[in-house]
């Protein structure tokens, strides 16, 4: 039930003053359906109306001035405007509009009387215009023309004046609440309270006082971080309260790390020791394993399902894609089977008599892991004791997905996987509710990959190049981007470039795209993991989700589109064999100066969570690293770069709340929950999370 002192801003929009039926499905694109949603839309920019003498006004300015209406020119023929003109004493400045603007004009301002105009000033010849005033008022309602007006994002057939109106009657509308924070904190770092916070938001003076670093603004990105760390240590905690059958390490995996070809990483063996410690603690594992491509997370996950095995329980490792289950399965059946843990492989492809019998061996426990996509979590899929559920790429999956396999076993242990490097700054913001084990290590024998910049118009030279290594008995990559509107656009540049390449190159040239038939993706996928295909150009990065050792070249076309991140995760598909690797940035001329530094990075470094961290400050907030794809959450007030240094103190904020005040009935305590109720950050709403 939500309180009564926030009925007022949990109105719908339609409660505000001009939203009728036409206008209210443009504010909700613009902000949300709330009269809270509006409160919290940011100003972007801001405009300054100084009043000036018309002689002493500065071409391209906006700006006030006031005089007597002396004419209005009405337009010989309709494409040209009305004119009106106004004299201060000093000079004349003419006044325009187009379109239909007539008559009206001059009934409502008469020759003879006096009005204050405010817009851009523009010099059109000899004289100075005015084109399409933002404000024309009798001289007594000058001072409705704001010196400083905040300009707020924008949506078609929404007026900027009507955004500002509805913006101040939604803040206007905002109460007074109890203060959350902790008052001798708020003092030392000077923040203002709550509503004075938001009036401020919204009355910026200097372009200063637009920044993330503003105390209004940090004092409102504060209260939203706070708001979600809560929810997430509250969540913490609720699982943690939940028990879960031990899984004590058994002689299987000790005897399948023994026959191992490789000896595991530092990293490997903590993230390994961790897992354990969790499996073993009797309270319900959530945790996150962070590695990056190729960092040896499936083998923890292997053992750790071994262990399972060992006690006589079940594990399940889910894939989003037909082509990474399949490349999970071959990676773990061999050395699990070899120790007499049965495995077997479900996706959607599985019909009739085959999938009812792997489903019978599921549910009989004759089989300790299973793994596949979302074909595991479908109603007739049943396991006999299911204690572990290993989940790759867990963004990719929806929440109610991952819950739904969980269920399928009693407090299910849950070991998320993730390849994609999170900066340690805004790691609390997506993982806050889960534990984090690292893998920072390369495991033995990744050969580093050498990598070069080309601008574009030589592509011949690697072409050239490329052939060369084929013939040679390498294979590679060609990555080509997705630039345009339409798909169909980009699918056929994709065709047209793999053409080019056959051309060149020879027939041993396949490509895969995201409109091909899964059959289709993995019959080409599978001949190039086979040899048959030497070089596979392809359209995204989840379709080269596939180990193939013997691919050592990545080309990849128009690198400077791609992000920081994504273009590691593509490099990470090349150097796992015995070759020397190479990775070629195509770009075209000429970069930006952030794009140099991005490619430049990417040459100096193979760390990615080095790298993760560098994307972060070039590309400042908005949505860096493509986040959003990730399970990022969808901040409205937070910038994850300006006020990272924030996070790490909202999280122990939040546990040092929840230690002394677990109930939260303290009076701290019930003004923290109508923080949550504020931003809906409440630990049964729509978390992001991995279970």
């Amino acid at each position: 039930m939500r309180p009564e002192i926030l009925y007022s801003l949990f109105s719908p929009a339609t409660t505000l003053k001009g939203v009728g039926p036409k206008v209210a499905p443009l504010v909700e694109k613009l902000a949300g359906p709330l009269v809270r949603d509006l409160a919290f839309l940011a100003p972007q920019g801001l405009v300054k109306r100084p009043l000036t003498a018309i002689a002493d006004a500065a071409e391209g300015q906006v700006q006030t001035v006031v005089g007597v209406v002396e004419a209005h020119t009405p337009p010989p023929r309709p494409s040209l405007p009305w004119r009106m003109r106004l004299f201060d004493g000093s000079a004349f400045i003419t006044l325009t509009w187009f379109k239909g603007h007539g008559p009206h004009l001059a009934r409502q301002h008469p020759v003879g009387e006096r009005r204050a105009a405010s817009g851009k000033v523009e010099r059109f010849g000899a004289e100075l215009q005015m084109a399409h005033p933002d404000y024309l008022l009798p001289v007594e309602r000058i001072d409705e023309i704001p010196q400083d007006e905040a300009i707020y994002p924008a949506t078609a057939g929404l007026a900027p004046r009507t955004v500002r109106k509805l913006v101040a009657e939604a803040v206007a509308r905002a109460p007074e609440l109890p203060e959350w924070l902790d008052e001798a904190w708020r003092a030392r770092e000077g923040l203002p309270g709550w509503r004075a916070a938001l009036e401020a938001l919204h009355a910026p003076k200097s372009d200063a006082d637009l920044g993330p670093e503003h105390p209004a603004r940090r004092r409102l990105a504060y209260d939203e971080l706070l708001a979600h760390q809560l929810a997430m240590a509250q969540r913490k905690a609720s699982r943690r309260a939940q028990p879960a059958v031990r899984v004590p390490g058994g002689p299987t995996a000790a005897a399948l790390e023994a026959a191992l070809p490789f000896r595991l990483t530092g990293a490997q063996s903590r993230a390994l020791s961790e897992v354990r410690g969790d499996l073993q603690s009797g309270e319900r594992m959530s945790r996150l394993l962070q590695g990056d491509v190729g960092a040896g997370k499936t083998v923890v996950a292997m053992l750790a399902m071994a262990d399972a095995a060992d006690a006589g329980l079940q594990s399940v490792l889910m894939a989003p894609t037909e082509i990474l289950a399949r490349q999970h399965y071959e990676t773990v059946v061999g050395p699990l089977e070899a120790q007499g843990v049965r495995c077997l492989l479900l996706t959607g492809r599985d019909k009739g008599a085959a999938r009812a019998e792997k489903l019978r061996a599921l549910a009989g426990g004759e089989v300790a892991v299973a793994i596949g996509t979302h074909a595991l979590f479908q109603d007739d899929v049943v396991f006999k004791a299911l204690a572990l559920a290993v989940i790759d790429e867990q963004h990719r999956f929806g929440v109610n997905e991952r819950s739904r396999l969980q269920d399928k076993g009693p407090s299910t242990h849950l070991l998320a996987m993730s390849a994609t490097p999170i900066p340690r700054t805004l790691e609390l913001t997506m993982f806050g509710d889960l534990d984090v084990s690292r893998i920072d290590e390369k495991p033995p024998g990744r050969k580093p990959v050498a990598t070069r910049a080309v601008p574009a118009p030589r592509i011949g030279e690697v072409v050239g190049r490329l052939s060369e290594a084929l013939k040679g008995g390498a294979q590679a990559f060609w990555i080509c981007p997705l630039v345009a509107e339409s798909e169909t656009v980009d699918l056929a540049a994709a065709e047209g470039r793999a053409e080019d390449l056959r051309r060149a190159l020879g027939p041993r040239v396949g490509l895969v795209h995201g409109r091909m038939a899964p059959a289709e993706k993995d019959a080409v996928m599978a001949g190039f993991a086979d040899g048959e295909i030497a070089l596979l150009v392809a359209t995204t990065v989840v379709e080269v989700g596939v180990n193939v050792p013997n691919a050592s070249i990545m080309v990849i076309e128009q690198a400077e589109r791609f992000g920081l991140a994504q273009l590691h995760q593509l490099r990470g598909r090349v150097g796992r064999g015995v070759r020397e690797s190479s990775c070629v940035l195509l770009y075209d001329p000429p970069l930006s100066a952030a794009g140099e530094a991005r490619l430049d990075i990417l040459r100096k470094t193979e760390d990615g969570f080095v790298i993760a961290e560098k994307d972060l400050e070039l590309r400042g907030g908005g949505d860096p690293l493509g986040l959003k794809q990730s399970g990022f959450p969808a901040y409205r007030l937070v910038d994850p770069v300006a006020h990272r240094g924030l996070i790490a103190t909202a999280a122990d904020d939040a546990r040092l709340i929840l230690a002394r005040d677990p109930g939260l009935t303290s009076p701290r305590g019930q003004a923290v929950r109508l923080l949550q109720q504020l931003f809906d950050w409440r630990p049964g709403g729509p978390l992001t999370d991995a279970g």
